[in-house]
């Protein structure tokens, strides 16, 4: 899954998003912080290594790209430092990680565990993982048989291509465990935009239209009854009745 926008907007994008998120419950979940080396792992903007940093961490922040990380040096957070790379195949950082971070990047790994395991390369023995990721991605109801058919075909089609797995936060645990961590905590977590029930407020509702607008491939999929799939899912999550299957898994685990 990919959103197209131009840096500003995709700033914007993200920093509105994460408001929504229960960051604070996933950061209560790991090991104490405080003097630690942190790699966090799809850094986008920083906002999340701001909140490691904040708590004592020393972070190594990595993205593919280069505009994001434009974007988060020049925020310049202290106890940090922000590299280009491909998370497939992260190089030797010359330093033995104490712990990775990575959220909501797990699901472009449609072969998580071997990229698990040139991760865990990475840490130190002991060291730990935390990874969070959305399950059902698509799972808000009610919704008719037919736009419903078109959300879960677009999602095998993107797992079939290795693009991106819409249920991977249910696989993360057994993921870990193929890749030779111990998981130690499973937790879902609430979720403002992704998984919440009752009608969501206009500004959640213009997030998701441009997050369905910025998906070039939903729009291919869906040819000229895109436009009627992405408003019968925008009046969906307006609905008194709305209720969502989608969950946000957080797992942790150590090396």
């Amino acid at each position: 899954m990919s959103v197209t926008l131009d840096l500003m907007s995709l700033s914007s994008y993200y920093k509105r998003q994460f408001h929504w998120r229960d960051w604070s419950s996933i950061l209560a979940a790991l090991p104490p912080l405080r003097g630690c080396t942190v790699l966090d792992l799809g850094c986008g903007v920083g906002d999340q290594a701001a909140e490691l940093v904040a708590r004592g961490a020393r972070v190594i922040g990595i993205d593919m790209s280069e505009e994001m990380l434009q974007e988060v040096r020049s925020r310049q957070l202290p106890d940090s430092e922000f590299r280009l790379g491909d998370l497939r195949s992260i190089p030797d950082l010359g330093v033995a990680a104490d712990g990775i971070w990575s959220s909501f990047a797990a699901a472009y790994f449609t072969d998580l565990p071997a990229v698990l395991a040139d991760w865990g390369r990475q840490l130190r023995a002991g060291g730990w993982i935390a990874l969070t990721e959305i399950d059902d991605f698509f799972g808000h109801e009610p919704l008719s048989t037919g736009a419903r058919s078109r959300y879960e075909a677009y999602a095998r089609d993107g797992l079939a291509a290795g693009r991106y797995d819409f249920h991977m936060g249910s696989k993360l645990r057994g993921y870990l465990e193929q890749a030779g961590f111990t998981v130690t905590k499973v937790m879902t977590v609430e979720d403002q935009e992704l998984s919440f029930s009752g009608p969501a407020p206009p500004e959640v509702i213009d997030a998701w239209r441009t997050r369905l607008d910025g998906m070039k491939l939903l729009q291919e999929s869906c040819g000229p009854s895109f436009h009627q799939v992405r408003e019968e899912f925008l009046e969906c999550l307006a609905l008194p009745d709305h209720r969502s299957t989608a969950r946000v898994y957080c797992c942790v685990a150590i090396m």
